[in-house]
């Protein structure tokens, strides 16, 4: 919570109980509509009738009692009793003026069923670090500094700019060696992660979900404290003084968030009350057969309140500047990973998950309202139409979606022998096809290092020096093609090993030169991405992108041009994807004049072989791929060339020229 929200609350009395929760709020969470439940339910600390202490507010409609249990009371459950409100509502709630500031606390839940729960708080802000599971009584308190990032977030809506996202696994990015190989903290990670994301000119760093969950091994992706970072690394206050870092490095926040499903720890929030309160009850609907978890109930208004509360939470209390939607393709089918007679379809008969589809489109049009200059981002690997397009058209609202499919074609194509590659020229083209159809992000993710696939690095063909420079073109080739950009942890410095989260990031490998300069070939695409306009106005827009040539199969070359807003803005990109040096290879350009190459990934400083065009290549009156000029290159092998008009002549000066 931000430090205004700190202050002393004064709790209002009702004729039946002292509360801190209206009326009007038990209407707008019944209804679904409380997006800021997290404001009301939870501990608090609150004076009343002068007494300083703690409220607790939980939601447990079919209990038959609750009461809070801790040191406090020696974990003796008949000790400090909730009273469920008169309204129906299934909220308990209470005031002690002995329970204070940093007390570990649970949830007693005497179920209608005849069981009785030990339950961590769905809404605590901080909790015990796994493996201890309870919550604790915490009011954060922090001085924000990023008021300037925050003003310039607002002047940039809706402008177009470079998108490009280093993702991070936050206990293997780097570990102190010196300190038994622990994880970094919340404020080291300030001070090591900040300066190196800055460095290598990223405008976002992404992190796997750091929200608390139970088992490390899950990388975050099984939460059982929505509300809550992850107290591995530090206090509230101390996440919130990395985002302040990283914000006044100029550097944007994403987090992962996981509304898809939840693990069934006894102490989360699989059947809170005894009974099946936030998920389903028919697994068919409420149980995930992937990851033995178990699915939100989206047709439960006040299940509803709770996840859209929670987005709002990280971007409201965090300033989170987004929100990367996990596994949003398991939310949409009702049918997803389940075999036939294993799911229910809807009330038209159809596999779509109506309650979800209306989850989403209602997220994201709250989070929208509330936070227009904020991001949303969809993890969706399907053919759904419209899932980054605005709900007033029909779409699902989200602001980007992953190109999942640019992912997997690329990776496949990159991983054959360069002597294959002609017979598969379309898996490295196709994604032409559908690049407007959604504001696209280009994935290089942890998923596709993992489980076997190995490192990128890894995966590339051939020798050593072949292996380089196809990773080389690789990722020059993602940052050249329409949409925004992410790369997993370690891809930068060519990491040999499959990622481990257990250790860290293998730093080492910089002290070779190949590694290193792969490392300096990512920071200057970040460099040149930022600086061209052609490569980032237009992301999402057909206006962009114009193919020169997609059919050289014999030779695995393709050419394009990317376009900004005038003929200055125009790059001419072009790729190599064999290792044989093609001399003399003729592209026809929109423009006569001279041309110079402004990018080229075999260069010298990146360990490649140096073959480049050196000084400015003149334009040729022979038409060529449509063009009615043309120029000669020399393309360097498993290489990309980028190319920019320096200086256009007229027929008049040409004319002058031949005088």
């Amino acid at each position: 919570m931000s430090k205004k929200q700190t202050n002393i609350v004064k709790a209002e009395t009702t004729f039946e109980s002292f509360s801190l929760i209206s009326d009007y709020d038990i209407h707008l969470f019944k209804s679904g509509k409380h997006y800021k439940l997290h404001e009301k339910l939870g501990s608090r600390i609150v004076t009343h009738n002068g007494q300083e202490g703690t409220y607790f507010a939980v939601w447990a409609p079919n209990a038959k009692a609750v009461s809070v249990i801790g040191n406090f009371n020696y974990w003796q459950r008949e000790k400090h009793n909730l009273h469920a409100r008169w309204d129906q509502s299934g909220i308990w709630e209470g005031f002690f003026p002995d329970i204070k500031h940093g007390e570990a606390y649970k949830y007693v839940i005497h179920s209608n069923t005849g069981e009785i729960l030990d339950k961590a708080d769905p809404f605590s802000v901080f909790n015990e670090t796994p493996p201890k599971t309870a919550s604790i009584v915490w009011e954060p308190r922090y001085e924000w500094k990023d008021q300037e990032w925050l003003d310039q977030r607002k002047k940039t809506i809706g402008k177009p700019k470079p998108y490009s996202v280093y993702e991070v696994h936050f206990g293997s990015w780097r570990r102190k060696v010196e300190d038994g190989g622990r994880p970094l903290t919340y404020p080291e990670m300030a001070h090591e992660l900040v300066p190196y994301v800055k460095e290598m000119g990223f405008t976002h760093v992404e992190f796997l979900p750091l929200m608390e969950h139970p088992f490390y091994g899950s990388w975050g992706y099984q939460l059982t404290g929505y509300f809550a970072p992850t107290s591995r690394f530090g206090s509230p206050e101390d996440f919130m003084y990395m985002i302040d870092c990283f914000h006044r490095a100029g550097i944007g926040v994403i987090l992962d968030w996981v509304p898809s499903h939840f693990p069934g720890d006894a102490h989360g929030l699989f059947k809170f009350d005894g009974t099946y309160l936030f998920e389903h009850e028919d697994p068919r609907k409420g149980f995930h057969p992937d990851w033995k978890s178990y699915i939100f109930n989206y047709g439960r208004n006040e299940v509803r309140s709770f996840l859209i509360s929670n987005a709002v939470y990280w971007l409201e209390e965090f300033h989170i500047d987004g929100l990367r939607v996990d596994a949003v393709a398991s939310m949409l089918y009702l049918d997803y990973s389940r075999k036939h007679g294993e799911w229910i379809p809807n009330q038209y008969g159809g596999n779509e998950n109506l309650e979800a589809i209306s989850f989403l489109k209602e997220m994201n049009e709250v989070v929208y309202s509330m936070f227009p200059d904020a991001i949303t981002i969809a993890e969706e690997s399907t053919s759904w139409s419209g899932v980054s397009r605005p709900t007033y058209l029909g779409g699902l609202g989200f602001g980007q979606k992953w190109m999942m499919g640019w992912m997997h074609d690329t990776l496949h194509y990159f991983q054959l022998d360069p002597v294959h590659r002609k017979y598969h020229q379309n898996e490295i083209t196709f994604s032409i096809m559908y690049a407007f159809t959604e504001n696209f992000m280009l994935p290089l993710s942890h998923d596709e290092v993992v489980h076997g696939k190995g490192s990128l690095f890894g995966r590339m063909p051939g020798d050593e020096w072949r292996r380089f420079a196809n990773l080389r073109l690789l990722f020059a080739y993602m940052f050249t093609h329409p949409g925004t950009k992410l790369l997993f942890m370690g891809g930068e410095i060519a990491q040999s090993a499959e990622w481990n989260h257990e250790r860290s990031l293998d730093w080492d490998l910089l002290n070779y030169g190949f590694h290193k300069g792969v490392q300096d070939l990512v920071k200057d695409l970040n460099a040149l991405y930022k600086s061209e306009p052609a490569l980032y106005i237009h992301s999402f827009d057909q206006r962009g992108f114009q193919w020169i040539d997609y059919g050289d199969r014999e030779n695995s070359v393709i050419a394009f041009q990317r376009k900004g807003e005038n003929k200055n803005d125009l790059l001419i990109v072009v790729c190599n994807f064999t290792p044989e040096v093609r001399y003399h290879y003729r592209i026809g350009v929109p423009y006569r004049g001279q041309w110079k190459e402004v990018f080229n990934t075999d260069h010298k400083k990146y360990c490649g072989g140096g073959v480049s065009n050196g000084g400015l290549l003149a334009t040729s009156p022979v038409k060529y791929h449509g063009q009615d000029y043309s120029v000669s290159l020399t393309l360097p092998p498993l290489a990309m060339t980028v190319l920019k008009l320096e200086k256009e002549i007229s027929e008049f000066e040409l004319e002058d020229i031949s005088t």
